[in-house]
């Protein structure tokens, strides 16, 4: 989980350098810290407050616990990065390039180890389990309100970089993510 969320932390660190963001409530976090200059790590962190109720109420409490402590690590790293990590250049292509693939692979190491980063999939999950609303339409619909906010935030230039970033990362978790290879057969 350690790995993950530091994996996860670095990915979004590469973002917030060249003021790029993605989807979920890390796109929010990274919307308010841009337009309000609160630090992203403990906008993160507030941002996915009203998520844990729904967590506990659907996945249970180990699930919400761990998810709970890998938010908690992924604020904390993304706010303590720039003391150990200086980067002088960073091309928007490269950062939402390298900040999907890193976000995705530290969210499959979270989901190997049944924790996440919180956020708009819970509510996915719950709305589709209640009301029959495809998780996948809740969750493209959130993200699409967040890339249209973030035209008000900053240029549309860099809209259109942090679009690549979270298509990187949805790809790599539609790939790479079955739940069934995290069964442990005996």
């Amino acid at each position: 989980m350690i790995i993950g969320a530091m994996t996860a932390a670095l990915g979004l660190y590469l973002l917030n350098q060249v003021g790029l963001l993605t989807s979920g409530t890390a796109g929010v976090a990274f919307l308010l810290h841009y337009r309000f200059g609160i630090p992203f790590g403990l906008l993160f962190f507030v941002v996915n407050l009203p998520f844990y109720y729904l967590s506990f109420k659907r996945l249970g409490l180990a699930f919400s616990l761990k998810t709970f402590a890998a938010i908690v690590m992924v604020s904390f790293i993304t706010e303590i990065e720039q003391r150990f990590l200086l980067i002088e250049y960073l091309h928007p292509l490269w950062a939402a390039l390298l900040g999907g693939i890193l976000i995705g692979y530290g969210l499959l190491g979270l989901y190997r180890h049944r924790a996440s980063l919180g956020g708009i999939g819970i509510l996915a999950i719950y709305l589709q389990d209640r009301f029959r609303i495809p998780a996948g339409l809740v969750q493209l619909a959130f993200d699409l309100c967040v890339m249209l906010a973030a035209f008000f935030v900053v240029s549309p230039e860099t809209v259109l970089w942090s679009l690549l970033s979270a298509v990187v990362l949805n790809l790599l978790l539609a790939v790479n993510h079955r739940s069934d290879r995290y069964i442990v057969v005996r």
